[in-house]
Formats: C-alpha cells, structure tokens, sequence
C-alpha cells in the first residue's frame, strides 16, 4: 500500500503524515520540476531516496517519467529523448526503483472541469462535466487552475507547457490511430529490453478522461485498447497501472473483468483505486473510497486483484477535500484524510477478502 507524495517543497502533507497512516508501506513520488526529454540528475534521484526512506517509508514507484511529445508523435529528435529516458531508468533503478508508472495521453495528462466541486455533506471534490469541457480552451481552463490549485502547480498543466499548446495541438492534427500506436512500438522496443535487465516494470496509465478533448486521440480507454498496447511488446515489464477511477469513467467498463485478464498475465504491476459517481453518461465526480458512495464496485474490484493473485503496488489514488482541508493540506484530490480513510477501507476490504478466500 502506498501513498502519493509529491516531494520536499511539492506538497504540504509530510512524510511523517503519510508514516502514521495504519498499514501505509511506502509513497509514490516524482520530481516534478524535470522536464519531458532529460535524465534526471543521480544526485537529485539519491537525496529523494534518503528522504523517504529516513521517514520509514519505502519508494519503489516512480509517478511519472513523463514521455517527450517528440516520442509521442515520432518527430525527429525521439530519438535522443529515449536515451535520456533509458539513462534515467538506470539511475533509478540503482536506487531500488522497480516500477515506473507513465503515460502516453498527447499534450495532456488529465483534465476536470472543477476542482473543488461542492457535495452536500460539506466536502469538495473534482468533477468532470464534458458540456463544459467542450467550451472551453486549454489556455482558459489552464489559468483557471492555475488560480485554484495556488501556489502548486498542476502536472501536465504548467504554464511552461501551456505557452506552446496551440503549437503541439496542431502537431497532432491529422496523426491516425495507428500511426499513434507505431510511434508507441517504437518507444517499447527501446526501452523494454533495458527494463527487463533493470528488473523495472514499465506500467502505463490510462488516458483520464476515456473522451475525446480538444480534439486530441486517444490511446488507452478500453480493454480492447490496453490489449493491443500491451500486444505491442509481449514482455511482462511491458504492463499497466490498472486506473479504476481514469477506466471505470467510461460507464459500463467492465473493470474486475480488466483485473482478471491482465492481472493473470501479470502485466499489472500498479494499481490506482478509487471510486467515482456518475451523474450521466459522461459527467461525474470523484466520490469518497466507498462502494454506496460511487458508482464502481470497490469490493469486485479488490477481490479481483485477489484473485489473480496481485502483488504489485496500490495506492487509494484520489479523494475530496474534507474537514475543511484546503490547498494549504493538499493539492486538488491529493488532500491527506480522505485519501487516508481510503486507504484503510481498502485495506479493510483486502482482510476481509483473505480471511474469506484464504489461498491453498
């Protein structure tokens, strides 16, 4: 069980914070600051291991290696991106990183139209109404978090990234489905062959949300999707970050179906789960960890990766904002007690599903 941290100066939940949550193992982390296409300092990669592990905590999960849009779209210079990503994997990897979560979702990683959408009970959450995506531009929704999420900065949301935005959205008009997935190919086979002798699992993560915005592809909504991402590169370091929360958007996504067939491949090597509401067929928000809160089975979800027998990481992924949290004890879904409380549901759920289902 793990936690998200996004690192010294990055977040205002402490290690020591995250420490006294009951069955909590270790964080998964980043280092925000670096750029798409660089290795990542050793020494950087070093003074973040020390950290955590003097707090008692473990980090064996990296969340994310971001992937240069040069590799996304094939564009000359990928290749010297890939040998950057390859060195930092190697850096990593000597500091006992054993997974690294990422994604391939083009210009950007996510987006919701509200951050702190008010529920009855008093708390707030993130909400994604399509309508009001679809009216929107990236600038204007770019600046209306940067004033909500202050003084953090919002991944994949930078004003840095955001100042060329019109460019790299004309970069990708016209790229076909398949021209996506052949420049994807192209970055598995660099990369696996040195994952497998690093002994990294490579878990890529489902595009948040599973719907088309600003007219961008989509790689990875489905299980017909992950099939033939995963089909790629037949080795198991190539695998996913089952996303119950970016997966189960899509209603009617069959996601303890997904566990079952990808996990007794072992090509899940990380799990995010967390729960959300519909309110349509595309709109919804991000409820707390429970099964009656949501609209996704929590219960099915967990005895799944039981039953396929999981031993990769999990972490509750996001929560709302409760007890009068604001961004002064958590960035937007990333406060520290509802996660928390996520945490022991789903630990809760495990010892149940153990105790009923004991292994032979």
């Amino acid at each position: 069980m793990t936690f998200r941290w996004f690192g010294e100066g990055q977040d205002p939940i402490s290690l020591h914070e995250i420490r006294q949550i009951p069955g909590m193992n270790g964080v998964v982390t980043s280092l925000l600051d670096m750029s798409p296409g660089v290795a990542w300092p050793e020494e950087r990669i070093k003074a973040m291991k020390e950290v955590i592990t003097k707090a008692g905590l473990e980090a064996e999960v990296i969340e994310s290696v971001n992937i240069h849009e040069d590799i996304k779209l094939g564009a000359p210079g990928r290749d010297e991106k890939i040998e950057n990503y390859i060195i930092t994997m190697e850096r990593l990897a000597k500091y006992g990183i054993k997974c690294i979560c990422y994604n391939m979702m083009p210009v950007i990683d996510w987006a919701r139209s509200h951050l702190y959408y008010g529920l009855p009970d008093g708390s707030n959450t993130m909400r994604y109404e399509a309508a009001f995506i679809a009216n929107i531009t990236p600038e204007a929704l770019a600046e209306r978090y940067a004033k909500e999420s202050e003084p953090y900065k919002l991944p994949g949301w930078e004003s840095e990234r955001m100042k060329k935005i019109n460019e790299t959205l004309a970069a990708y008009e016209g790229m076909t489905t398949d021209t996506f997935y052949a420049n994807m190919k192209y970055f598995l086979d660099a990369i696996i062959p040195h994952a497998e002798r690093l002994d990294i699992k490579m878990a890529v993560h489902p595009d948040d949300p599973p719907q088309p915005i600003f007219g961008l592809p989509k790689l990875i909504i489905s299980r017909d999707n992950i099939r033939r991402y995963l089909d790629l590169n037949p080795s198991k370091c190539n695998g996913i970050t089952l996303c119950t929360g970016s997966l189960g958007a899509r209603k009617g996504a069959d996601i303890s179906g997904m566990i079952r067939e990808f996990g007794a491949e072992e090509r899940i090597h990380f799990a995010h789960v967390r729960n959300l509401r519909f309110e349509n067929d595309t709109d919804f928000y991000e409820s707390a960890h429970l099964t009656s809160m949501g609209s996704l089975d929590m219960f099915e979800i967990m005895k799944a990766l039981h039953d396929v027998d999981f031993k990769g990481w999990v972490r509750p992924d996001h929560g709302r904002m409760i007890w009068d949290e604001t961004t002064k004890k958590g960035r937007p879904g990333y406060g520290l007690y509802d996660r928390a409380l996520g945490v022991t549901y789903l630990l809760g759920l495990w010892e149940a599903i153990e105790r009923l289902s004991p292994r032979t």
